[in-house]
């Protein structure tokens, strides 16, 4: 017992160390905090906050949990995968497998900070619509919400940390995470409102990833359309969603602890370069 209180203190305080970091780094904390905000506050104003045909709900109704679903993918894909990458090419994950504490605390730290800062823009979006733009929330479909939340921040963790595992070095990280992560972004219910005249073939590629399943089946909570059709609490949970959502997690975390380097790219290089020399030398 007091071993398992000593990892999660120590767990503990990586994730405040981590989220230390992240609110020292103002341009990670913009994109992922302020930026959906604007995102809201530019919608609403250019379309009003009226109801919208298709869907059949207020403009803020559906973009603020769109919304709020980016900025959790933000925090836990797109900073998750940026700061470990640069971790490792600084050379600061070689050293922390250099310290008494072991590396998998680091890296909980890390992940918890993540889903700590995710859960922050989630409730600061739904906060901002709630309160100035007359979203409504459904005390019936909140359970469904919050276990989407987990599992779609566990999942878009898993595969920020496979990103950061694939990803050449820190510099191209960045782009690598805003070239996967914006497209879908467009068609994936996030920016542009579903509609019967999109082609089928984006509702079938968007449906292939992990991004519309996350925004589908969180907004679903906050849709009076939806929550109306449906009887008791349980049929708020979009169990396909999940379905989809938790097989890219168990992939994604496979993968990332398949291929994660805890060593600078340049380290391996000149490893590898060491030892075809030494290849060479012996024949």
């Amino acid at each position: 017992m007091g071993e398992h209180n000593s990892s999660l203190s120590l767990v503990w305080q990586q994730v405040r160390y981590q989220n230390k970091i992240f609110w020292r780094t103002p341009v990670a904390a913009f994109f992922t905090i302020v930026f959906p905000l604007m995102f809201l506050l530019v919608f609403v104003t250019l379309f009003g906050n009226d109801l919208i045909g298709d869907v059949g709900v207020t403009t803020a109704q559906f973009y603020a949990p769109a919304l709020a679903v980016f900025g959790a993918v933000s925090a836990t894909y797109t900073n998750l995968a940026i700061g470990t990458a640069i971790s490792r090419d600084e050379g600061i994950l070689k050293r922390i497998r250099g310290t008494p504490v072991p590396p998998w605390i680091y890296m909980a730290g890390r992940v918890g900070s993540a889903v700590w800062v995710a859960f922050i823009a989630v409730v600061l979006m739904m906060g901002v619509g709630v309160i100035f733009f007359g979203v409504e929330l459904y005390t019936a479909a909140l359970p469904a919400a919050f276990v989407t939340f987990v599992i779609g921040v566990a999942c878009f963790a898993a595969l920020g940390l496979l990103l950061a595992a694939v990803a050449p070095s820190g510099d191209a990280a960045p782009a690598i995470a805003n070239a996967t992560l914006l497209p879908l972004a467009f068609i994936s219910d996030i920016f542009i409102v579903p509609s019967d005249a999109s082609p089928g073939w984006i509702a079938t590629l968007a449906s292939i990833f992990p991004l519309k399943h996350f925004a589908v089946a969180f907004a679903d909570a906050f849709s009076p359309i939806e929550v109306a059709s449906r009887d008791g609490w349980l049929d708020h949970f979009h169990w396909k969603e999940f379905g989809v959502m938790g097989l890219w997690l168990v992939g994604g975390a496979i993968l990332a602890i398949r291929f994660f380097s805890w060593e600078p790219r340049g380290g391996e290089r000149k490893r590898s370069a060491r030892r075809r020399a030494k290849t060479a030398a012996q024949s």
